[in-house]
């Protein structure tokens, strides 16, 4: 009785909000408003600043806050809106936002050459179907976080940048439809020929080669009409018949490239692998090579920001997980070092790291093998419907333990920054598994501080908290973000990233459609419809509060990671999940914040 209450209690304490009001980004949305002309009256009628409540901007139409009840815009969509005039002015007081979206309007007048310095954090920028005209801003490749960049159908004019190869974060670009002129950069030439369609003096990869000019393209064109038939004929038939005979060695070759590291290595097959624990009594870098068939790629059975990871199997038939280590850059004694720290790391919900080994600059980890693969297989592959409520909350509660324990009780304290359902691995009894913790310091500095902020996913925000995007700092309730979002994943069954039961208009992440569930008075049917009306809805509804109140925009909101274990844990009582606990609190680190960057540290 008295865990339910304690329960109770807590979720109400986290449920609650500390409202404050962004003067700025109030300022910011009243520019705009002033700057721009708006025939149909939109933003007139909709953007009424005769209200100080906080979060009264974010009923705004087309405007996305961070969180309800906090005056702070996360993106503005106007797209169709009718609005006329010249760039929005005041962005700049919109100092987190991640998304402008002002296609389908009747904008006229000149990018800003600044606007790299006014909306800094930009992750989606689309002024499509518009009237804008002069050069595309140089600026822009400042603007390094961009995954979507799309100029369509204006008036630009001059050249593609080429600065604009240091957008290594660019999934997504269209300047197709304007007055560009010169050949394409390089580095944007992966991306399709509709891309830059309709710009006729543009010229280079994916469109025609920028040497050929258009009088002698048509004269070629008719003197060699026939004869290029048939020479197209010929060569094509050779092509094909030589590709076929080549397709063998050629799939050689590229598998003996991807191969490339392991070779050469091989000259130090003598070299020890230090072992932690001995599930061999003694073993060398050339045991793994033969265990793991030379590292090669159908031993690969995942892989990741932080390496590669192979199965090896053993001469008696047992299984190991071995990481090959994706750009180190500590020296061999630091890196020995922080190994021999987290090998000392131990508890039942980590994956234990057994031992490693160093030759020449390549350096690989030794782990027990899960089974059962990761967490997200399990959701995301035909198992998952087979996945029911009691397991699904097991793992839960198994991997909050874990996090805990590195969060609170681990000496040293471990911070782990790339928590994920795919880092949640499962042993043969489901038993839920923490991988790669303490990694994130053994990356390139760069790629831990910017890439875990914006990556592949980051589009829809992914598993990264709000505010990494303003500090670029890891913290532990940034952690406590992540894994609200794996927790979201267990009781919805959706992806972090990809919605399928909201609408198919709908471009949000997985935490802003729970945010607009809630707001509606709808928050029960985020829930995964094949856990429901089994006597358990009660526990479904517990379970989803906790994993919204990890995903709260303000970290101080959210709860700590030992609080997310015990409410938690008092959820899964009556299955006994937690018989034998064995995570105390430190009284060192009760709060969660005391500790701005936990590390693997001496």
């Amino acid at each position: 009785m008295t865990d339910h209450f304690a329960l109770s209690a807590l979720l109400l304490l986290l449920s609650s909000t500390t409202c404050f009001s962004s003067d700025l980004d109030v300022q910011c949305l009243r520019d705009v408003q002033k700057s721009v002309i708006d025939p149909n009256g939109i933003l007139k009628s909709s953007w009424t600043f005769d209200n100080n409540t906080a979060g009264f901007i974010c009923r705004f139409t087309g405007v996305e806050c961070w969180h309800p009840d906090e005056n702070r815009v996360l993106s503005l969509r106007l797209s169709n809106f009718g609005l006329q005039g010249l760039f929005p002015q005041g962005l700049k007081n919109c100092t987190s936002m991640t998304g402008l979206d002002l296609s389908s309007n009747n904008f006229t007048g000149p990018i800003p050459s600044d606007i790299s310095l006014q909306v800094p954090f930009l992750t989606s920028l689309d002024l499509s179907y518009n009237g804008f005209s002069g050069e595309i801003p140089l600026l822009i490749y400042n603007m390094t976080y961009l995954n979507t960049l799309n100029l369509q159908h204006n008036q630009l004019s001059g050249q593609i940048p080429g600065q604009f190869s240091l957008l290594a974060r660019l999934l997504t670009f269209n300047v197709a439809d304007n007055q560009l002129s010169g050949s394409i950069p390089s580095a944007l030439q992966k991306f399709s020929s509709s891309s830059f369609a309709g710009n006729q003096r543009l010229c280079g990869p994916p469109l025609v080669d920028c040497q050929a000019s258009a009088k002698s393209k048509s004269n070629a064109a008719i003197i060699g009409a026939v004869v290029g038939v048939v020479v197209v004929v010929i060569i094509v038939t050779i092509v094909v018949l030589f590709c076929l005979r080549r397709l063998p060695d050629k799939k050689k070759a590229k598998d003996e490239d991807d191969n490339k590291w392991a070779k050469s290595i091989k000259g130090t097959k003598t070299i020890k692998v230090s072992m932690f624990e001995n599930p061999v009594s003694k073993m060398k870098l050339s045991d793994l090579m033969k265990a793991t068939n030379q590292f090669s790629k159908e031993n690969i059975i995942g892989s990741g920001r932080t390496g590669t990871m192979y199965k090896a199997v053993l001469p008696d038939g047992s299984f190991l997980a071995v990481k090959r280590l994706q750009d180190s850059q500590h020296s061999e004694s630091q890196f020995t070092s922080e190994m021999k720290t987290l090998g000392q790391v131990r508890h039942r919900n980590l994956v234990p790291l057994l031992g490693f080994c160093i030759a020449k600059k390549e350096k690989l980890l030794v782990y027990k093998h899960m089974p059962k693969g990761s967490l997200y297989d399990q959701l995301t592959q035909e198992e998952g419907s087979k996945m029911d409520w009691p397991l699904r909350l097991r793992i839960g509660i198994g991997a909050a333990k874990g996090l805990a324990y590195l969060h609170h009780t681990c000496n040293p304290r471990v911070l782990h920054r790339n928590i994920s359902s795919k880092c949640i691995l499962l042993d043969e009894d489901y038993e839920p598994k923490i991988s790669d913790f303490g990694l994130a310091r053994l990356m390139n500095p760069i790629d831990t501080h910017l890439s875990t902020f914006v990556n592949g996913e980051f589009g829809d925000l992914g598993y990264v908290a709000p505010e990494y995007a303003r500090t670029l700092m890891a913290t532990p309730k940034g952690d406590v973000y992540s894994f609200g979002v794996v927790l979201l994943e267990l009781i919805t069954g959706e992806k972090p990233t990809h919605v399928s039961m909201a609408p198919e208009n709908f471009r949000g992440s997985l935490v802003e459609w729970i945010n607009y569930l809630s707001s509606n008075g709808l928050l029960q049917d985020a829930i995964d419809k094949s856990l429901i009306g089994k006597d358990t809805d009660g526990e479904l509804m517990q379970f989803l509060k906790v994993a919204c109140s990890c995903t709260l925009a303000t970290p101080k909101e959210r709860p700590t990671m030992f609080e997310v274990y015990q409410l938690l844990r008092a959820i899964g009582e009556r299955y006994h999940f937690t018989a034998d606990d064995d995570l105390v609190l430190s009284p060192l680190n009760t709060d969660g914040e005391t500790l701005d960057e936990l590390i693997v540290a001496k």
